[in-house]
């Protein structure tokens, strides 16, 4: 009697220790997992950035200098000044682009001395909203606005005073001419290195601030008994109506050499459409040469059928070809991430 009553106060005995080293072991893994719970809690997730925002800043000069040289010339000296700015949205299928470009130059020239003139002159917005046709597709549906126009007045044909001062032909300004148009159309972007809009549907507006340069701009008179050599009496600013393409392209070969264009194409369909087209064509080339240096080559083509221009002599208004080239040694810095 006294052996079973030994065995079975061992066997209790087993039995309560394996009880609790269960229970010790379960309350182990109950901590454990509530520790590991409250550290996966307290990790901050990250909200994912539909955003892409940078900027590029430009400083470029150029100088030239002359000293007992045969076949004549002047010492001159410019710079350059440009910001390009963008922010660009993307969700699943839609996208938001915007881009700001501001540049300003100045000229100097040893045969003007107290004289100093503009060579470059730019403001320009373009903002275009995006939704894909489908998840896969190249195509989307598009609504698109560009504004243009510059910061100050130009000056043509300069001629010194008695006094010393010069005094030129105003050639234009602020908002004389301006340009804002807004298209709704559809957009093929194949490759983040090229995107062509078509805009069947756009509304252009050209703006002249500056009453006497309103008739070399193409506006109209209010009324036709009115004066047409007084520029106040011509309207400040031309509706339009009609059809624009806009194709850009930007190559980059490792950063270091870079290409960008963009083509515009507008026809007016209430004045002659398809014959007297609108035409915008920029072209820019860099060539980076250290971390913040680079040598950059622009060009910019207009012709609009509208704008009237004389010759040098300040005679015969005509639809011409305007062109202009820039070449500069620039110090260039990026702010922001670009993809």
């Amino acid at each position: 009697m006294k052996k079973i009553t030994l065995v079975l106060a061992a066997f209790i005995t087993a039995f309560a220790t394996a009880s609790a080293q269960e229970d010790l072991l379960k309350a182990t893994a109950e901590a454990a997992a509530a520790f590991s719970e409250s550290a996966q809690e307290e990790v901050p997730v990250e909200k994912p950035s539909y955003w892409t925002k940078y900027a590029v800043f430009d400083l470029g000069f150029n100088q030239t200098a002359l000293w007992s040289w045969a076949s004549g010339g002047y010492n001159t000296a410019t710079l350059r000044i440009g910001i390009d700015l963008n922010a660009n949205y993307a969700k699943e299928m839609a996208t938001w682009t915007n881009r700001l470009q501001m540049m300003y130059g100045f000229l100097w020239s040893a045969d003007k001395e107290n004289l100093i003139q503009k060579s470059a002159d730019l403001l320009q917005f373009e903002s275009r909203f995006g939704y894909q046709t489908s998840p896969e597709s190249f195509w989307k549906y598009t609504a698109d606005f560009t504004m243009r126009s510059q910061f100050s007045n130009s000056y043509d044909t300069y001629v010194q005073g008695a006094d010393g001062k010069w005094s030129g032909t105003l050639k234009s300004g602020f908002f004389a001419p301006g340009y804002m148009t807004f298209g709704v159309g559809m957009a093929w972007d194949p490759a983040p290195w090229f995107s062509l809009n078509l805009s069947p549907v756009t509304g252009g507006f050209t703006f002249c601030s500056i009453p006497e340069l309103r008739k070399g701009y193409g506006m109209q008179l209010r009324e036709p008994s009115l004066d047409p050599l007084i520029g106040s009496n011509y309207n400040s600013q031309l509706f339009q109506l009609g059809a624009q393409i806009k194709a850009n392209l930007k190559a980059s070969v490792n950063d270091i050499f870079t290409y960008e264009t963009q083509l515009i194409l507008f026809t007016d369909y209430l004045n002659h459409p398809f014959k007297y087209n609108r035409v915008n064509w920029d072209n820019k080339l860099s060539l980076l040469v250290g971390k913040y240096i680079k040598l950059a080559f622009d060009t910019w083509l207009i012709y609009d059928p509208i704008v009237l221009i004389t010759d040098k002599a300040g005679q015969n208004p005509t639809q011409r070809v305007q062109f202009k080239e820039f070449f500069s040694f620039n110090f260039t810095y990026t702010l922001g991430k670009k993809k």
